[in-house]
C-alpha cells in the first residue's frame, strides 16, 4: 500500500493492486503447480515494494508501470536463457539451506519476541501449536491460527472498524518511459527481486527435495509481471517463506501430493485479489503479535530442516553457518537484503 502510495496512485488504483498481485499470484501458482506436480509458488516480491517505495521521488506512476515492465522483461530475459538456472546449480546444497534457515528465522524470532508485548496472545498460540503438534500434526497452525483469533477478540485486540468487504476492481495504467524510472527503481526491483526472493524460492524447493526445471518458472513470473504491470503487478518471483509452508510435511505426508495445498494457495489468492479491500481490512484489525506468531510458528519445521540440511555437510558446514547468520542478521548494503549478502558470505568462505 506504501509503495502505491508513494507514487501518486488513488484509492481505486491501490485496490487495482491487490487485484493483479492476488490474480498474477494465484493463476501462476495454479498453472505451474499444475503442470510441474510440484508445490510451485508466485508471489510478489516484499523488498521490491520497499524499493519502488525509496525511489517513487520525482517518478509518475506510468513512468513506474514502465519500469515495472523493464523488470518483468528482464526475468523473462533470464529465464529463457537459462542464466539464472545455471547460478544455482553453482550454489552448494548446504548453503541454499543455510540461506533458506536464515530468512526464515527472522519470521520465528519475531513471532516469540511478540511474547513482550502481547504475552498471553503468543503464549496462548504456543500452548496451543506445542499440544497440536503431539495430538492433531498436520493441523497444528490451523489450530494456532483459530486460538489467537479467539484470544485476540476476547481481549478486545481485533478493530472491528477496520474491517471492510470491498471488491477489487483493474483500473489499467498506460505505461510512460522514463530513463530516471527505468534506472532507478526498473533495474533494483529486478536486482531485488532476484537476489532477495528468486534464489531463495529455489533453494526452499531444492531443499525439500524437488527438482523441476527452473528457467521456465522464472520465464512465467516475468510474463505475468509484463500482462499485469499496467494494473499494479509490480512484479512477481518464486515465494520463499509462503512456498517453505506448502513445501513441508504438515501440508501433506507424501510429497507427491503436496502440490495440491500450493492450489489451493493459488485459489485463495485469487479470491485476495477479488476481496482486496477486505483482505487489507482483515490485516488492519489484527494485532501484529498474532499475524508474525502464526507465520512464526507454521514455519518452524522448515527451519529445523534446512538447519539440519545446512550442517550435515562437514565439508561446507562453516560457510552454510556464515551464510545462516548474515541472513539472519537483516543486514542491508546498496539497498540489497541480507539474503543475498549471506550468499556472497558464504560463497567466499
Amino acid at each position: 500500500f506504501q509503495a502505491a502510495r508513494s507514487l501518486g496512485a488513488s484509492p481505486d488504483q491501490v485496490s487495482s493492486w491487490v487485484w493483479a498481485l492476488g490474480m498474477g499470484m494465484g493463476l501462476t501458482t495454479l498453472l505451474l503447480s499444475l503442470r510441474t506436480r510440484v508445490p510451485i509458488l508466485v508471489t510478489w516480491s516484499t523488498p521490491g515494494a520497499a524499493v519502488i517505495a525509496a525511489a517513487s521521488a520525482g517518478v509518475t506512476l506510468p513512468e513506474a508501470v514502465g519500469a515495472f515492465l523493464v523488470c518483468g522483461a528482464l526475468t523473462v530475459l533470464v529465464g529463457v536463457t537459462g542464466l539464472f538456472e545455471r547460478l544455482m546449480n553453482r550454489i552448494p546444497f548446504a548453503l541454499a539451506s543455510g540461506l533458506l534457515a536464515g530468512i526464515l528465522a527472522r519470521f520465528a524470532l519475531q513471532a516469540f519476541a511478540g511474547a513482550s508485548v502481547q504475552p498471553a496472545l503468543v503464549l496462548g498460540m504456543f500452548l496451543v501449536y506445542l499440544l497440536g503438534r503431539r495430538w492433531w500434526p498436520r493441523y497444528a497452525v490451523v489450530g494456532v491460527l483459530a486460538c489467537g483469533t479467539l484470544l485476540a477478540a476476547a481481549m478486545g485486540q481485533i478493530n472491528v472498524l477496520a474491517l471492510r468487504w470491498d471488491l477489487a476492481a483493474p483500473v489499467g495504467v498506460m505505461p510512460a518511459w522514463s530513463w530516471h524510472a527505468v534506472i532507478g527503481m526498473g533495474l533494483p526491483l529486478f536486482i531485488v527481486t532476484i537476489a532477495s526472493q528468486a534464489v531463495p524460492g529455489v533453494s526452499a524447493i531444492r531443499v525439500m527435495g524437488y527438482r523441476p526445471a527452473i528457467s521456465p518458472l522464472m520465464t512465467w513470473s516475468g510474463l505475468a509481471t509484463l500482462v499485469l504491470a499496467p494494473f499494479g503487478g509490480y512484479t512477481f518471483n518464486l515465494a520463499a517463506i509462503t512456498a517453505s509452508i506448502v513445501l513441508s510435511p504438515h501440508a501433506h505426508a507424501d510429497a507427491s501430493k503436496r502440490y495440491t495445498a500450493a492450489i489451493m494457495s493459488g485459489l485463495f489468492y485469487v479470491v485476495m485479489g477479488l476481496m482486496g479491500g477486505a483482505v487489507a481490512g482483515v490485516l488492519a484489525a489484527s494485532p501484529p503479535a498474532l499475524v508474525m506468531g502464526i507465520a512464526g510458528l507454521a514455519l518452524l519445521g522448515t527451519i529445523g530442516n534446512g538447519l539440519a540440511v545446512a550442517l550435515r555437510d562437514e565439508q561446507h558446514r562453516e560457510a552454510a553457518l556464515i551464510t545462516f547468520l548474515v541472513t539472519l542478521s537483516g543486514v542491508t548494503l546498496l539497498g540489497i537484503s541480507s539474503a543475498f549478502w549471506g550468499l556472497v558470505a558464504g560463497t567466499v568462505s
